[in-house]
């Protein structure tokens, strides 16, 4: 495996902190901000830094370690068995040229922190992760 197990333990922590959000809650958007508790500029606009942090990790990673990391959220769905780990990695590049890459894969699919924990799981690796 070509990423080290820190950095994807990184993205599985990064990941959770995004899934465990919800959407925007107030149902009277526009009311008020006195009689809804102001809850507009609580929940207003898309800017979620946290969304940011994992796309600037994954740019920063080289084509190597995020073929990698792809291969690993790949083999934890079930899409690829771990001894097929250079075709998950060369179908990973394919995607990575085609331009859904890894930022698209891993903040389109709701689980991907579980994914790359079973990823690593079904490799044979333990990572240094807190339990829930």
């Amino acid at each position: 495996m070509d990423i080290a197990v820190d950095k994807v333990t990184e993205f599985v922590l990064r990941l959770r902190a995004v899934e465990v959000k919800e959407g925007a809650t107030d149902p009277y958007s526009g009311s008020n901000p006195i009689d809804d508790g102001s809850t507009d500029v609580l929940v207003s606009g898309t800017d979620d830094a946290t969304e940011r942090e994992i796309r600037g990790a994954i740019a920063s990673l080289n084509d190597d370690e995020r073929a990698n990391l792809l291969a690993l959220l790949y083999v934890g769905r079930g899409d690829m068995e771990p001894e097929e780990w250079a075709d998950a990695v060369r179908f990973a590049r394919d995607r990575e040229a085609a331009g859904e890459g890894a930022a698209y894969e891993l903040l389109g699919v709701p689980n991907a922190s579980d994914l790359l924990e079973e990823g690593l799981d079904r490799l044979g690796i333990t990572p240094d992760l807190p339990q829930d």
